[in-house]
């Protein structure tokens, strides 16, 4: 099951070390197979506020998408990104190509029933 890594990027910023972890990020994704899917896309806000951008990465499961974050190769470039830009960071577990959200609902609402 896929996973993918979300930052929402309030204050992006193009400073030369910004530029740098631009420049380095894409190595520390490989050995983990991680690719872009969105990166620092004009956001199209149709509910809510939604300061800044977002990055999405896709990784093979959970476990490289956290283990990618954890390595010392991406943990060496992380504060170039931190230090300048202001956000938030998941890791959130996709769904398969046979999920049902009505399923879901049905299961949700038969574990709330008295």
């Amino acid at each position: 099951m896929p996973a993918y890594a979300i930052a929402h990027l309030r204050t992006p910023n193009p400073h030369p070390e910004v530029l740098e972890y631009l420049e380095r990020i894409q190595s520390t994704l490989d050995p983990f197979d991680g690719r872009f899917l969105v990166h620092g896309a004009d956001v199209d806000v149709i509910e809510g506020e939604w300061p800044g951008t977002v990055v999405v990465l896709e990784f093979p499961g959970a476990e490289q998408a956290h283990d990618w974050y954890a390595s010392p190769a991406y943990q060496e470039i992380l504060r170039l990104r931190t230090d300048h830009i202001e956000g938030e960071a998941i890791i959130v577990q996709g769904v398969g190509p046979d999920h049902d959200s009505a399923a879901l609902a049905e299961g949700l609402r038969a574990d709330s029933a008295p």
